[in-house]
């Protein structure tokens, strides 16, 4: 699920529009009133969107964008004359007063849109780099020399290792090394 962060410079602007989203079922994270706060919270998430306004204390929003990973979204609920600014600069914008079907609608959208892009990144293979690539090959060129394992016996047996240890493949692999030097 894509977690949103909350940000707007007034402490009960937030809350409204926190409450707003969890009445809509949204996740809400987090609950901030300056970009400092914002960058903090987004250590403990993956995808996310942040909706937020123009100005804070510490900076403006499109200093926050800057700052904010490719994984992270961001609304912007402003007045006309703020979103006039931000036209163009890969922010969503709601203008204010705002409606609050509008709000929903438009972050479910694009919480919708974040969410296939993470499966997206999640279905394409991590590409392994050499080095791990021959931890691997050593270890089962070590698993078809002591054992007398055909390559694909060796690679599964590797994979089983590393679903029955919880590690992954590399690591499997290097348990192996380490338990036959």
């Amino acid at each position: 699920m894509i977690s949103i962060i909350v940000a707007f410079p007034k402490q009960e602007n937030a809350q409204m529009i926190k409450a707003l989203l969890i009445r809509s079922g949204f996740k809400v994270s987090a609950l901030c009133t300056t970009g400092a706060q914002v960058m903090a919270a987004l250590d403990d998430i993956s995808d996310g969107i942040v909706v937020c306004g123009y100005k804070f204390p510490d900076m403006m929003y499109n200093e926050l964008k800057e700052e904010l990973p490719e994984h992270i979204d961001m609304m912007l609920v402003a007045g006309r004359a703020n979103l006039q600014d931000a036209a163009g600069e890969g922010v969503v914008c709601v203008e204010m007063p705002v409606k609050a079907g509008d709000l929903v609608d438009t972050l479910s959208m694009m919480a919708e849109a974040a969410e296939r892009r993470r499966k997206r990144r999640k279905a394409v293979p991590r590409k392994r780099s050499r080095e791990e690539q021959d931890v691997i090959d050593e270890a089962k060129a070590i698993l078809i020399e002591r054992n007398n394992m055909s390559e694909e016996e060796a690679h599964r047996y590797l994979q089983k290792t590393s679903m029955d240890t919880g590690t992954g493949l590399v690591e499997a692999a290097r348990m192996v090394m380490l338990a036959w030097r």
